[in-house]
């Protein structure tokens, strides 16, 4: 079973992948077919949203880098 943390600490894909690993070990403790099937595509959206997540969150602190550098360039010409 997943511990319980703040979820105001975490970044979203974290809490993302907290929920994937809860739909996980419902998935698991599942006695019917159609719940466990349910809690995996659970788990598979959850872990597409974590992947998003990080996907954003690189590409935020990708520009940020490009407007420093363009930054820096100007204020040094």
């Amino acid at each position: 079973m997943v511990e319980p943390v703040s979820v105001r600490q975490l970044k979203d894909r974290d809490v993302y992948r907290l929920r994937a690993e809860q739909a996980r070990a419902e998935a698991d403790e599942a006695t019917l077919e159609n719940v466990r099937d349910r809690c995996l595509r659970a788990e598979a959206a959850w872990m597409e949203m974590a992947t998003r997540a990080d996907r954003t969150e690189k590409m935020r602190a990708d520009l940020a880098a490009a407007k420093a550098a363009q930054l820096a360039e100007s204020a040094e010409a």
